[in-house]
């Protein structure tokens, strides 16, 4: 007879009163290895010694929560097991925190959009994208820091060259560009477009939106148009909210668009940023029908901890010269956002897979937001799915924000096979989250 199998989230073990926090040192685990009673999971330090994490129970190892070199809470979970050992129904963790079956359930912070409750398909029909022609190399940039390299900026962001705007573009053009490839590849007249979102944080100015002037320079008179702003999530809100119109019968075609227009916003004497951020644009037609790639399920979240960690205190593409006192620039907290970035995507990646119906292995492709490859490596070992899972052209377009999804999707559509189910994932400034699950 088959043992019923569950989840659950292990702690450290509690060590002295007065320790609260200890170092990860080395897991002796990987994602997907199976373990028994007592078998060393992991060697932690904390101020006063170095200990043991054993497990408590025989089972397997689902995903790390958090990795080598972390200092966390001894009573914040550290390992997602799945074990078959009825005795472990009982444990009781030592944090409510520990409760939350990681993987199967949201937060109550969480939202997700989708199901087979609702009636009728939402597909993705066509979609288009829009790089600059300039190419910005490390080499480039690299010249006004003589103390670090070409490699040292390769090495720290996965990033080799970005592409910057020409002075002559702006958001609007190059939401135009990727909106005409989008609506071409969904085979339908520009006509029959009923609503259009645009995702940005740079847009044309503070008001009209840069949807109604995209609306504009398509020569629609009678469609819905609005922008969004979640930061490099955007794009996945826009899709969720036309998902949602459609859904509702409010439209039966929505264009979405991401578009960022940053290079203009980086303080060249800033490393945290300057390094990072590219231009562009990219497009989808969502669409009532089955003619197209099906929305499964959206996930969309935010965590106030991240509130600072990314941040402009003015709006638009460009830097005023009005001498008001505010700071222009795009700012980063590198290591608090690296941390809460890395824990928060691989948390939305399995939360949109359980939400789905999925299973981990179900999904061959993951699309995740282009922030950085240190980050993207390490999500992909936290979440304990492969790395080649994982696509990335971050290395050739940089950090292009709201726009670096709809971006590599397009650029990777060409790999994909009818049937693949893909997790498209996002985390930005606020901090937003965002995934949507597809089936191509």
């Amino acid at each position: 007879m088959n043992q019923e199998t569950f989840q659950l989230l292990l702690c450290l073990p509690a060590q002295a009163a007065s320790e609260t926090e200890a170092t990860i040192i080395q897991w002796h685990v990987s994602a997907g290895d199976r373990f028994e009673k007592g078998q060393l999971l992991a060697q932690a330090e904390s101020a006063k010694s170095v200990f043991d994490f054993q497990a408590p129970c025989a089972g397997k190892v689902v995903r790390f929560r958090h990795l080598e070199g972390e200092t966390i809470p001894l009573d914040e979970p550290v390992l997602l097991v799945e074990t078959a050992d009825p005795a472990m129904k009982d444990w009781l963790p030592t944090s409510p925190a520990a409760t939350e079956p990681a993987g199967q359930s949201l937060p109550a912070a969480a939202r997700t959009f989708g199901g087979e409750e609702e009636s009728g398909a939402v597909v993705i029909r066509g979609i288009g994208a829009y790089l600059p022609s300039r190419v910005v190399t490390n080499a480039e940039l690299v010249r006004g820091f003589p103390e670090i390299t070409e490699d040292y900026v390769h090495q720290v962001t996965g990033i080799r060259e970005r592409r910057w705007a020409l002075e002559s573009e702006k958001p609007s053009s190059m939401a135009l560009a990727a909106s005409q490839e989008a609506i071409r590849k969904s085979g339908i007249a520009v006509t029959e477009i009923d609503a259009i979102i645009v995702a940005t944080t740079t847009p044309d100015m503070a008001m009209p939106s840069t949807a109604c002037i995209l609306q504009d320079r398509l020569n629609l008179t009678a469609a819905v148009a609005f922008d969004v702003n979640a930061a490099c999530s955007g794009w996945l809100y826009a899709v969720a909210l036309a998902r949602s119109m459609v859904l509702a019968g409010m439209a039966r075609n929505v264009l979405t668009v991401g578009v960022e227009l940053q290079s203009r916003l980086l303080n060249q004497s800033d490393r945290n940023a300057y390094f990072l951020f590219g231009d562009g644009a990219g497009a989808a037609v969502i669409a009532a029908g089955s003619s197209g790639h099906r929305i499964c399920r959206a996930v969309l979240s935010a965590d106030p901890r991240g509130l600072q960690m990314a941040r402009r205190e003015t709006p638009g593409y460009l830097v005023a010269g009005n001498g008001e006192k505010t700071d222009p620039w795009i700012r980063l907290e590198g290591h608090a956002l690296f941390r809460l970035a890395t824990e928060s995507l691989s948390d939305v990646i399995f939360r949109a897979i359980a939400e789905s119906g999925w299973n981990p292995q179900d999904a061959r492709w993951i699309i995740p937001h282009q922030a950085n490859g240190r980050i993207l490596k390490a999500v992909a070992k936290r979440s304990g799915l492969p790395f080649e899972r994982f696509f990335l052209n971050v290395q050739r377009v940089g950090n292009t924000s709201s726009a670096s999804i709809p971006l590599a999707l397009t650029e990777a559509e060409a790999g994909f096979s009818i049937g693949d189910k893909l997790i498209l994932c996002s985390v930005g400034a606020g901090m937003t989250t965002a995934a949507v699950s597809l089936e191509w």
